[in-house]
């Protein structure tokens, strides 16, 4: 199966499948996306591992033979649906990304039809920038936010399956 035809499902993140999240080991630089051990996370009752937050914003995104590839979190703002997500490490890198964001932005279009649907990325992330345009996402603001490392540069990418009111596809924006 090529990874342009690689077709993902959007489930309910159990928390088995959260606790095994919790221990992807991203390659420096990305290593920036890692979580903290589970139990720390539970102690801490943060994110996915609140059972709470993990059944209202949280899910896992699976292959279509079942497997765990990654995860995305649909955090609400007013009337726009955030992105955040994560591939399983050994996935990154090897053009399954595009299906991968696809998948995600077009269950956060199921789930909030009249929301904007967009996410931030740091403006070094030239890998993930590739995958999120080839998903129908564009740049459309730079700033800068607060990081575990001080301020950062990021990019606001709002996603629009490429396609404009016509059908025709849209010109990739300038921005790099």
């Amino acid at each position: 199966m090529s990874a342009e035809s690689t077709s993902y499902q959007v489930v309910p993140m159990s928390e088995e499948q959260a606790a095994a999240i919790s221990e992807w080991q991203y390659e420096p630089p990305y290593d920036i996306y890692g979580w903290l051990p589970w139990e720390h996370m539970k102690a801490l009752d943060i994110e996915f591992a609140n059972p709470e937050l993990r059944s209202s914003q949280y899910v896992a995104v699976l292959d279509s033979s079942g497997v765990l590839c990654g995860f995305a979190q649909y955090f609400p703002m007013v009337g726009v649906t955030r992105l955040g997500l994560g591939m399983r490490p050994e996935l990154c890198g090897h053009g399954q990304g595009a299906a991968f964001v696809r998948a995600i932005a077009e269950e956060a279009r199921r789930r909030t039809p009249h929301h904007e649907i967009d996410l931030e990325v740091l403006v070094w992330n030239e890998r993930a920038i590739k995958a999120y345009r080839s998903a129908g996402f564009r740049i459309t603001d730079t700033y800068e936010r607060q990081t575990p490392d001080g301020m950062r540069p990021f990019y606001c990418m709002v996603y629009d399956s490429g396609e404009n009111e016509d059908n025709t596809p849209n010109a990739p924006d300038s921005e790099t």
